[in-house]
């Protein structure tokens, strides 16, 4: 069967390297320990490798299909888990969790669940950065729309995506790819989450984070009210 069966296989295609996964990338380069969470297919922590990165390196994700194709890079540790499921404590000096993974966290009891996990996995001053977009921007307005897209062996999928529900900050949405390797399309429903800066920093100083730093683009310019994305880095703070 042709890897391209599995539709995780199409996520690297649909989301190609850009000036995200540099930021990110920078930022994994220079910490000894890192924790990827939300990592889908590893390519961050590939990448890390490949730069020369020699510490450890470790990605989490809930995904089954998502970690196989991470696996693919065997000197990196892989953990099939959510993040509330973490169970280290101070391994790691960054934890990062990039490609808009955060938004996966819909729900107040999530980010209260996860938030402690990801603290506890950090030493002290240990760094948490992450992106969402900005609610402000109202991107997933333009996000009904279809398109092709051809992998490295140049076949041809299509791919549509459908907003299916917006309501109050959490928006319902369709990815669907079809092709030459399924005999109907591959249909994945997800909800993103779209909290503001304040809301965001209420949420990590509740789980014992400082805010460092907010970033509204990956140059790291200002958030304003015009900004796509909110650039969060975070630290564990002491608890008093």
């Amino acid at each position: 069967m042709s890897r391209w069966a599995n539709p995780a296989a199409w996520y690297d295609v649909l989301n190609p390297w850009g000036p995200s996964d540099d930021f990110y990338l920078g930022l994994v380069m220079s910490a000894d320990r890192v924790l990827d969470v939300g990592c889908g297919t590893g390519r961050l922590l590939h990448r890390a490798r490949e730069a020369g990165h020699t510490g450890r390196l470790c990605g989490l994700d809930p995904d089954p299909a998502m970690l196989d194709q991470a696996r693919v890079q065997t000197d990196i540790e892989w953990v099939l888990a959510d993040a509330a499921s973490a169970a280290w404590d101070r391994d790691f000096d960054l934890a990062v969790m990039a490609s808009h993974a955060f938004q996966v966290f819909v729900e107040d009891d999530q980010l209260r669940e996860s938030l402690p996990a990801i603290r506890a996995a950090l030493v002290d001053g240990g760094r948490f950065a992450f992106e969402t977009r900005d609610p402000r921007a109202r991107s997933w307005e333009g996000w009904n729309t279809s398109f092709e897209v051809r992998n490295p062996d140049g076949e041809l999928a299509r791919v549509e995506y459908e907003v299916q529900d917006v309501q109050d900050d959490v928006v319902q949405v369709t990815e669907t790819l079809s092709g030459q390797w399924w005999d109907r399309p591959q249909t994945e429903h997800g909800a993103l989450r779209f909290l503001g800066p304040e809301a965001l920093t209420v949420f990590l100083h509740e789980a014992g984070f400082v805010v460092d730093a907010q970033f509204g683009d990956w140059r790291r310019g200002p958030l304003t009210e015009t900004s796509d994305e909110i650039i969060t880095i975070a630290r564990r703070a002491a608890r008093t």
